[in-house]
């Protein structure tokens, strides 16, 4: 699947900067625009309509509501994470009510934008390759964040003893070092028992996300390797 068009809107050019690394790193997106000022948002994603847009509030002229609210009655195409200090209740569901993908309160950490990234590249990827859906694929896309962050575990989405929380930790470690790891890393990465971490990358595996390859020594066992699969990156 072909990069996803991004515009970055942030006034402070430290973050900006840091917006940027962190959007590289997931990769599948390219930045084709930036804008650190709301009246600039308004008429960068008028002129360039990308695909998604990650958005601050507290900008020096308009803020992040007024853009938003552009964006809606100009009917662009174009999806907003909003990544803010902002995050007093009523904020929040105000955004939430316009439709926002995800919400995400500074200071954050690389693995929570990882997580936004990767989840929106999942939702376009099913939307781009399906005419329809079913209610597990909507269930799984729908309730994604609110899975993960509350624990919570519809029946026949997860094996038995399996949590998205961790799941998404999983994927978003094997995100971040972009490179094979085994059973053995990512349990010392994440602090699970290894174990625990072979379940999960199995399951992985039979799902799609990762892919396993084997790894022969000169001594020893052979090595199982693990790493996501391109369509997941």
């Amino acid at each position: 699947m072909k990069e996803i068009d991004l515009v970055l809107v942030e006034d402070d050019p430290m973050v900006m900067a840091v917006n940027e690394e962190f959007v590289t790193r997931v990769g599948g997106f390219k930045i084709v625009g930036r804008a650190r000022s709301g009246q600039e948002a308004v008429e960068v994603l008028k002129f360039l309509r990308p695909r998604l847009a990650v958005l601050d509030i507290y900008l020096p002229d308009l803020d992040g509501l007024h853009v938003l609210k552009s964006i809606r009655q100009d009917g662009l195409p174009t999806d907003v994470i909003m990544l803010t200090a902002a995050h007093d209740v009523g904020t929040i569901q105000e955004f939430r009510r316009l439709g926002v993908m995800d919400y995400i309160i500074k200071p954050f950490k690389f693995q929570r934008i990882a997580h936004a990234l990767s989840g929106y590249r999942e939702y376009t990827e099913k939307m781009s390759s399906r005419s329809a859906l079913d209610q597990g694929d909507l269930d799984r896309l729908w309730y994604r964040n609110n899975v993960d962050e509350l624990g919570w575990q519809e029946e026949g989405i997860l094996p038995k003893g399996l949590r998205n929380i961790t799941l998404r930790q999983i994927l978003d470690f094997l995100a971040e070092g972009k490179k094979e790891l085994s059973a053995e890393e990512v349990a010392e990465g994440i602090g699970l028992a290894r174990v625990t971490a072979r379940r999960y990358l199995e399951y992985l595996e039979k799902d799609g996300k990762v892919r396993m390859e084997t790894r022969y020594g000169t001594v020893g066992r052979p090595l199982n390797k693990y790493r996501l699969t391109s369509s997941f990156r």
